[in-house]
């Protein structure tokens, strides 16, 4: 296949920035740019970040609903509004979203990224649909972003293990240089080098020719999961990717969750019909995505994939 003519962003550790590390205290936005948000289990959140001696400051429109279409929390300009406000903010550490859904993709090109770029770098995270905002986060400000547990998320409220990882990238990132989730298993073994990056599968097939999209996995280790999709569909995504060479010169691949599709023996025989053939390594069940204790991954960092031994070591922390 033919690479897309685009130029690729530098994939270098130095071309993305690394925001700083929390600290006790430190106040944190919640922001809903996708799909609403239940009351009591944001509440739930809320509790357990100031359990951690953070200062959550949650945006005016969190618990908005829009009045046309249930499944936007709020209208697009309302929760771009949002995330803008608190990534200008001074006085915000960080921006968490509160859970994923749909919409990121009607609401980022209301953001000023300008603006953005002028604030700074702050901590960001979240998953799923929020994909869309790590691409445009690295391609326009050339930003690390964890892809990690939202803050009203359902597996994130009930599981330590998810809590844990999350909080030990914010707070003490040099602890989990190495991510090593039990259980993995090499489809294509080896070793890879390469910028992390990646998130859920149909939102990066989606994201294909849009502005805030990058052009190319090339040089990258690439995240892959998805929930809720049947097996034609995302057979649909890879091989749409495949087609028009976003996967061209990837270096490694790790599959995370394919929950809610079908039974795991036919998702594996389909990643492996489509991925093997690219000849990286490929490690499935690498404990990230839409799963209970779902580990939280750095996009932008680079690092060492061994698919044999199943682990991921990062050349650099998460955060300063």
């Amino acid at each position: 296949m033919t690479a897309p003519t685009r130029p690729v962003p530098p994939s270098s550790p130095a071309s993305l920035t690394r925001p700083a590390r929390l600290a006790p205290g430190a106040r944190v936005a919640i922001v809903a740019p996708s799909g609403p948000v239940p009351e009591e289990r944001l509440s739930t959140g809320l509790d357990l970040l100031r359990g951690w001696d953070l200062e959550p400051v949650v945006a005016p429109h969190v618990l908005d609903r829009h009045s046309g279409f249930d499944y936007l929390a709020g209208t697009d300009a309302d929760r771009a509004a949002d995330l803008q406000a608190a990534w200008c903010d001074p006085s915000v550490d960080a921006v968490l979203c509160a859970r994923g859904g749909y919409g990121v993709q009607r609401m980022v090109d209301l953001l000023d990224w300008d603006a953005i770029r002028a604030a700074g770098p702050k901590v960001f995270v979240g998953f799923s649909d929020i994909t869309a905002l790590h691409e445009a986060f690295a391609t326009r400000a050339g930003l690390v972003t964890l892809h990690g547990p939202m803050a009203a998320g359902v597996d994130f409220l009930k599981n330590a293990t998810a809590q844990e990882h999350l909080r030990a990238t914010l707070f003490e990132p040099e602890t989990v240089r190495t991510i090593a989730p039990a259980g993995t298993t090499a489809l294509v073994p080896g070793r890879a080098r390469g910028l992390l990056l990646g998130g859920c599968l149909c939102l990066l097939a989606t994201e294909l020719g849009n502005p805030h999209g990058r052009p190319s996995a090339r040089g990258g280790l690439l995240c892959l999961e998805d929930v809720g999709e049947e097996t034609y569909r995302l057979d649909r995504y890879l091989t749409q990717l495949l087609r028009a060479g976003w996967l061209d010169g990837v270096s490694g691949i790790l599959l995370g969750s394919w929950a809610e599709c079908a039974p795991y023996n036919e998702v594996r025989a389909l990643l492996t019909d489509r991925l093997a053939g690219l000849g990286v390594p490929v490690v499935e069940e690498f404990g990230f995505g839409h799963r209970e204790g779902a580990l939280t991954i750095p996009f932008g960092v680079t690092a060492e994939l061994d698919a044999d031994a199943g682990t991921l070591t990062l050349d650099e922390p998460a955060l300063v």
